[in-house]
């Protein structure tokens, strides 16, 4: 293999890598001057003050946000609701003042680890109950269903219940994401022992009986939250410092080249879509934790924004696509960079090689 090869191959890595633990976090300024500025989606607030477009939770109960999802019949309310330990409730905060206006409880449930939440096309809310702390010890996990109130207020409902099993074995998840124009549901499991991967369950979930979820590509994402764009063309996986947003085509995902750099903000949890698809609102764990925007471009915009609102240094355009059958692995992309990148790249590589090698 040519010593150009051999540093391309590298630098495909290490993007992923950067995308894994994220931009700021992995590599820090030095690595941004290396990477450039179209390998980061744009400038953010950091979570711990609040900047344009964000909102603070002010609700005391609400300690550990590990999950978001935008309203479909309410604008600018984001349902959340906390981590383990608190209860069958789900709440619906006003992005306007950042208080609760409505507090969901689920009735006949006594929830293990709800680690995610989701709004289908159908007026439902889903939430996941899908964490495993155990890496794997759990053999079902459930999903629950409910259907968005049309006021906003505190009610008790009887949600549908979804038991869900992975067809290659139990493992940790936080990620739930609902297609929005077809309503498959979808889970990614966090990259814990090569584990990473998107898994789709039937086309249809069943409340009687076991639904199997079954892997049709491969992340290397340590994902903690996961959300579909509103037309359904973009599919991004957050973790705790940086993200990685994929192009959604005939089912299956396509990495994109360009990283998402998430607000920095404590222990980063959770991500959605606002309405236009133009901006991720981005959470965090603790009392009184904020969700903070991040504007996109380029390639990370949905195809359903116009292309003359793409500005024109956006990201870089291309992915590498899943593979066949049921499940694929993500191509690893190859990134021409100039002479003085591709050092800056070897540098960083070496530095970086021991905690995101494959082996």
């Amino acid at each position: 293999m040519g010593v150009l090869s051999v540093i391309c191959r590298r630098a495909a890595l290490l993007r992923r890598a950067v995308a894994a633990v994220g931009a700021v976090g992995a590599v820090g300024a030095a690595g941004l001057l290396v990477l450039g500025p179209a390998a980061v989606a744009a400038a953010a607030p950091s979570g711990g003050e609040e900047g344009p477009g964000s909102f603070r939770i002010k609700d005391p109960r609400i300690t550990e946000s590990s999950g978001l999802a935008a309203s479909r019949t309410h604008k600018g309310v984001y349902w959340t609701h906390n981590d383990s330990d608190d209860g069958p409730y789900v709440y619906a905060v006003d992005s306007s003042t950042g208080r609760t206006v409505a507090t969901v409880t689920l009735q006949g449930i006594d929830p293990r680890d709800v680690e995610a939440i989701s709004t289908g096309p159908d007026g439902q809310v889903y939430v996941g109950d899908i964490g495993d702390n155990l890496n794997g010890g759990w053999n079902e996990v459930w999903i629950y269903r409910f259907r968005e109130p049309a006021k906003l207020r505190d009610t008790t409902v009887a949600p549908t219940r979804y038991t869900v099993r992975y067809a290659d074995g139990p493992r940790d998840a936080e990620s739930l994401m609902v297609h929005p124009k077809t309503g498959r549901v979808y889970i990614a499991s966090k990259n814990q022992n090569k584990k990473g991967g998107i898994y789709a369950g039937p086309e249809q979930l069943s409340a009687s009986g076991v639904n199997v979820f079954r892997r049709i590509a491969r992340t290397e994402v340590w994902a903690t939250d996961g959300a579909f764009s509103p037309d359904g063309t973009r599919l991004v996986l957050r973790s705790y410092f940086g993200g990685e947003m994929f192009r959604w085509r005939d089912g299956k995902p396509e990495a994109l080249d360009t990283p998402v750099s998430v607000p920095m903000a404590g222990q980063g949890e959770s991500v959605t879509f606002t309405d236009d698809g133009r901006t991720l609102m981005c959470g965090s764990e603790g009392k009184g934790s904020t969700v903070d925007p991040l504007e996109l471009d380029g390639e990370l915009l949905p195809d359903s924004v116009p292309a003359d609102d793409r500005k024109a240094d956006g990201g870089a355009q291309g992915g590498g696509a899943a593979g066949g059958g049921d499940e694929g692995q993500l191509d690893e992309k190859k990134v021409v960079v100039g002479g003085g990148a591709i050092a800056g790249l070897v540098v960083l590589w070496m530095l970086l090689r021991r905690g995101f090698r494959r082996r």
